[in-house]
């Protein structure tokens, strides 16, 4: 009979309980916010905000993917709706036609600076106003603690994937 699984303490169930319910309450406001501000997804923002972000503006395909961990075809489909309403531009990469880099364009640029004031006013009233500068700072130590943690073993969408070399 196989051992079954430990329990978790009072403790640790309300903190996981706690970080599930201000994770979907926090992002219902956030994709609330993005939809009425740029009639944007969650994911397509994550998109502009990186890109807009970057040195270049632009990134592979791939790369982007990992980064949002978010399937390459799902966001191959939300590049495309950002494509057609002439927010990113896609091509080719110099150096190796199988790949796509996607870059931002000034009208993407300008949709981001629109929707970012009333992004961080979300953040700041539903997120950041109930703690101290401490306990932000805490927080960004416990949660990239986490994430570097599940980074180390990502699931596929979210895993580096290995450069061919010619």
């Amino acid at each position: 009979m196989p051992d079954s699984p430990r329990s978790l303490s009072p403790t640790e169930l309300g903190a996981y309980f706690a970080l599930i319910e201000v994770s979907s309450l926090l992002r219902h406001a956030v994709e609330q916010q993005l939809r009425d501000a740029g009639d944007l997804s969650y994911v397509q923002f994550q998109l502009l905000a990186r890109l807009g972000d970057s040195d270049q503006g632009s990134q592979r395909m791939t790369d982007l993917a990992d980064g949002v961990v978010y399937s390459r075809s799902g966001l191959t489909y939300q590049a495309q709706t950002l494509e057609q309403r002439g927010l990113i531009t896609r091509a080719p990469a110099p150096d190796d036609e199988r790949s796509v880099v996607v870059t931002i364009t000034d009208e993407g640029r300008r949709v981001l600076a629109g929707v970012f004031p009333g992004h961080v006013a979300v953040l700041d009233q539903m997120l950041l106003e109930p703690l101290t500068a401490a306990d932000i700072e805490s927080l960004e130590d416990v949660l990239g603690r986490v994430r570097d943690h599940l980074r180390a073993a990502p699931p596929r969408s979210a895993a580096p994937r290995r450069r061919r070399t010619v």
